[in-house]
């Protein structure tokens, strides 16, 4: 029986079998990974040291999707942390010998899977905003946030900037299209402590972090997800937005608030914890920057409303006051080394 290309291994029969199966079938790691992460660790564990003890029965290789073939040895991978604040919480990931800090494969269920499969489903259920609920679903929001963003489809402006994993607790969705995940946003409950050292909390629910991949932004996607953000929470009377917006997430606000003056009085851009002196009205902010210079014309400000915005602008993840940077977008917080967090054994 042939090896499905690019998983890599060199299983025994009934796991090759198995795998076929699980391939014929169109069957994804999101979708069988059991909702276990410390079985998965020792699986994982139990792998490496074979790995590392040379206890393969034969060379396994993997191909990369430029064709290139990396073999698989201990030194090629490493673990990674899927959670900041649960460190036994880890994957195992194959990185690229040319750039041993980009992710090309993770170790799920005794397989190789590409980084592109670890975010697709066979599951028509999962389709638009979901809630992050299970262990795969953290490893999805993992590669999204860390992987995809942190090292894939970030600004190339910002090359030294790097990306923790979010909290165990974190309440996130992700938006499922055609069987891909193509995008996350995160939130701070009201309620949720604002930080590790602190006993301060959220006054309000916290739009916090969103990220949409490269080829599907500029369709209005963060703007859908700020919309959902708002239902999610419909009978709260104020809703913050983390400090600093980016002018690219201003835009995406903007446009949200033109299209729905419903919600320009209950949405604030917010310091944690959010009291009334730590929010500023972002719809103030939009009124402000419409507000037409001295020597032009009224028909002039017309014009410059009805055209901007009419494309969504990138969204990427951001995290807020613990970073202290602003990152690519919009919402930055949790800022750290990658590098750190991808610890051999």
């Amino acid at each position: 029986m042939g090896q499905p290309p690019g998983r890599g291994a060199a299983p025994p029969e009934s796991s090759m079998e198995a795998e076929a199966a699980r391939r014929a079938a169109g069957v994804y790691p999101v979708d069988i990974l059991e909702d276990d992460p410390e079985r998965h660790r020792e699986a994982a564990l139990a792998y490496y040291a074979t790995l590392r003890e040379g206890m393969q029965p034969s060379e396994e290789l993997f191909s990369l999707p430029t064709g290139e073939q990396v073999k698989l040895k201990a030194s090629s991978v490493c673990f990674c942390t899927v959670h900041r604040d649960e460190p036994q919480h880890k994957i195992l990931v194959l990185v690229n010998p040319q750039d041993t800090k980009t992710v090309v494969a993770v170790y799920i269920k005794e397989s190789w899977w590409p980084t592109e499969d670890v975010l697709r489903t066979s599951d028509p259920a999962r389709e638009g905003l979901l809630k992050v609920q299970s262990f795969g679903e953290r490893i999805v929001l993992f590669i999204l946030n860390v992987v995809i963003f942190g090292r894939l489809e970030r600004n190339l402006d910002d090359r030294d900037m790097f990306f923790l994993p979010h909290s165990v607790k974190e309440q996130a969705k992700i938006l499922w299209r055609d069987g891909s995940a193509v995008g996350f946003y995160t939130t701070k409950r009201k309620g949720s402590l604002c930080g590790d050292g602190t006993g301060a909390c959220y006054l309000l629910p916290v739009f916090d972090t969103v990220f949409v991949r490269r080829m599907y932004r500029r369709q209005g996607l963060g703007m859908a997800m700020l919309q959902d953000f708002c239902e999610t929470f419909r009978e709260d009377e104020a809703l913050g937005v983390s400090w600093p917006i980016s002018p690219a997430m201003y835009q995406v606000c903007r446009k949200f608030l033109l299209a729905h003056p419903e919600e320009r009085g209950r949405l604030w851009e917010v310091e944690p914890p959010g009291a009334w002196g730590q929010r500023g009205s972002i719809w103030l902010k939009v009124r402000l920057q419409q507000s037409p210079p001295p020597d032009s014309h009224p028909g002039d400000a017309n014009d410059d409303m009805s055209s901007q915005g009419q494309t969504t602008p990138d969204e990427g993840p951001g995290h807020s006051e613990e970073g202290k940077k602003n990152f690519q977008l919009h919402l930055v917080s949790n800022a750290a080394y990658f590098g750190k967090e991808m610890v051999q054994g």
